[in-house]
């Protein structure tokens, strides 16, 4: 059986997804709110969330080295992210899986995840 990390396809599958979301938000204005929250220059938040998810399917473990005493809450604490910005989130991320071909069962287990997180880091108005 394939870990969550194979089944996505490894570094280069989740490098594709997080390229797919980054390039949605970037682009489509249904995704303006959560757009304002990222600085102009959206390579170092690639890299970062590829690593990142990397890690947290199951591939190496690089981001959490790099980053310790850290998680995701930790790191947009100071962010002033609405329902709006959490809900763009999901669904530009859920939109990228979908995207890429990821398998059903497996895309919908993370965007539940991915839903619950995001919803974590609302704060409120």
């Amino acid at each position: 059986m394939l870990t969550p990390f194979e089944a996505l396809g490894s570094h280069d599958g989740i490098r594709r997804i997080v390229d797919r979301f980054y390039d949605m938000m970037d682009r489509d204005p249904a995704f303006a709110e959560l757009r304002a929250l990222h600085a102009a220059d959206l390579d170092p938040m690639r890299l970062s969330l590829s690593s990142f998810l990397t890690a947290w399917v199951g591939g190496p473990r690089d981001w959490f080295a790099a980053n310790p005493d850290k998680c995701m809450m930790s790191v947009h604490a100071g962010l002033p992210i609405s329902a709006r910005s959490a809900d763009q989130w999901v669904r530009a991320m859920s939109a990228a899986l979908n995207e890429c071909d990821v398998d059903a069962d497996l895309a919908s287990r993370i965007e539940a995840a991915f839903s619950a997180m995001a919803s974590g880091m609302v704060r409120p108005s």
